[in-house]
């Protein structure tokens, strides 16, 4: 009887400790959810980071890229642990953001889940960051020496984790709080290889005509990684298609062309600004009705609420060149979109892919987003070579932005083996070991700090980069246990 008063004494002042950690953890998100933090912009959220540890009176370095790593000492006992560091990136992809820098995330719960309205959410990483945070200002979580390290610029160039100098971390063990399956330790991501194309263009005046806007919408969209073998509908795909239909009846002038939301997205709009010489509006119509019956026959499973709509609007003053426009259309149509291959070693895993990200136009020039993906560094710098000679063929140039080497975890590993067994203890189930079709940081962090391991994990957060992103809050509770459990045994 004894004993079984204790055990409950014992689980309640667990359960209370993780109730009030775990609504740290959801105000902590929220204070960042008002920090504007699309990539390239971090320097208000690395500015709270340093707050936060200043008013905590912990010691942390800063670097040129904004990178932030927050040391805090080990519970007393525990010193002579091995130093573990919790890894997250401070920004996100804005999406369904006119904005980004002053738009604050509204986040609302709607049956079990946490979503934003509108926009996307930010929980990827966001509330990875928070966790991350709340071990830093509970003095109840039992923990050898820390470091909260935290990159800048990982969803589109990884430049911090990249340039991150070879003194900056200590530990050699990494909790990467990054992972949106639930179920799973990520022990592997591809590489990838995010390029800048530039097609040059002419502005000329514009030639009497009827104008049209052509609208494409309602696509899901997602992460160019993760999501790009569900078939989804690509407003870059789902664009040139509907122009070159058009081309074919009608010459043709574009004065604007601006599709897709973020480079590491599936682009989920498409807005064209044309001029016809003649009147065209019952064929313009013909085409609007061709394109949404071809949206229902080829993604009406999963992207049922996509349409496209063409209506007249106002004139414009300039058109680009025809040259530029049909060396779009070209480039377009010899460089791959989607899934190249899948892995002969990894079943159900993409090995390969590519990703048009973003068509916009700028003063001078047409700029286009690619972003390659692949679980073999030479099958990614093969292709991604191919993408840039197509146009450079056609006189563009080409720009690598980042290009982030695969990473793979040795799955036998000490450290992983005790990560799956903490989660069989805590959870009373064994996550899965995965390799991941999307890029992590951890490729470089491999090659900066020899002899680094890493595990990978995070709450469920589903439809991440788009405006469907969400995360299921009992999951958020059931990955900080583990987390709290897996720092205390590591120590």
């Amino acid at each position: 009887m004894l004993l079984y008063s204790l055990i409950r004494i014992f689980a309640n002042q667990s359960n209370y400790q993780r109730m009030i950690t775990t609504e740290r953890v959801f105000q902590i998100f929220k204070e960042l959810n008002q920090i504007p933090r699309p990539s390239h912009h971090e320097e208000q959220v690395a500015n709270y980071l340093c707050q936060f540890a200043e008013r905590l009176q912990l010691s942390y370095k800063r670097d040129d890229e904004n990178c932030v790593v927050i040391s805090k000492p080990a519970t007393p006992g525990h010193e002579g642990a091995e130093p573990i560091v919790l890894l997250n990136h401070m920004d996100m992809v804005c999406v369904g953001m006119s904005d980004p820098l002053h738009t604050p995330i509204k986040a609302y719960v709607e049956d079990g889940w946490m979503k934003a309205k509108g926009t996307s959410l930010g929980a990827d990483n966001g509330i990875g960051l928070s966790m991350a945070l709340a071990v830093l200002e509970s003095n109840d979580i039992v923990h050898g020496p820390l470091e909260v390290m935290t990159t800048t610029n990982e969803e589109d160039g990884m430049s911090g984790a990249s340039q991150l100098s070879k003194d900056f971390l200590r530990g050699r063990k990494v909790i990467n709080l990054d992972s949106e399956d639930y179920d799973t330790i990520t022990t592997g991501a591809a590489g990838a290889c995010l390029q800048f194309h530039r097609i040059p263009l002419q502005r000329i005046a514009a030639d009497k005509g009827c104008w049209y806007a052509i609208r494409l919408e309602g696509g899901l969209g997602g992460h160019s990684g993760v999501d790009i073998n569900k078939n989804r509908c690509s407003a870059v795909v789902a664009a040139h298609r509907l122009l070159r239909e058009i081309c074919k009846e009608k010459d043709v002038k574009v004065a604007s062309i601006q599709i897709g939301e973020a480079n590491a997205s599936i682009a989920s709009t498409a807005d064209v600004v044309l001029c016809i010489p003649d009147e065209a509006t019952a064929f313009m119509k013909q085409q609007e009705e061709a394109m949404n019956e071809w949206l229902r026959k080829e993604y009406g499973k999963s992207d049922a609420h996509m349409i496209c709509s063409i209506n007249t609007c106002e004139p414009q003053e300039t058109v680009i060149n025809s040259e530029a426009f049909e060396t779009l259309m070209t480039c377009l149509e010899q460089i791959p979109q989607g899934v190249v291959k899948m892995s002969e070693v990894m079943k159900d895993t993409v090995e390969t892919s590519n990703n048009i990200g973003r068509i916009l136009t700028e003063d001078d020039h047409l700029f286009v987003s690619t972003h390659t993906r692949s679980f073999i560094d030479s099958e990614m710098e093969k292709l991604s070579r191919t993408i840039a000679n197509v146009f450079a063929t056609h006189g563009a140039s080409s720009e690598t932005i980042m290009s982030a080497p695969a990473w793979q975890e040795d799955q036998e590993s000490d450290f992983l083996r005790l990560t799956s067994d903490t989660f069989n203890d805590i959870l009373g189930w064994r996550p899965r070991m995965v390799a991941m079709h999307f890029v992590l940081e951890a490729g470089f962090f491999v090659q900066h700090y020899p002899g680094i391991q890493m595990a990978s994990i995070g709450p469920r957060i589903v439809e991440p980069h788009s405006t469907s992103e969400r995360i299921e809050l009992s999951t958020i509770d059931d990955i900080w246990r583990v987390l709290i459990e897996l720092l205390s045994r590591l120590s």
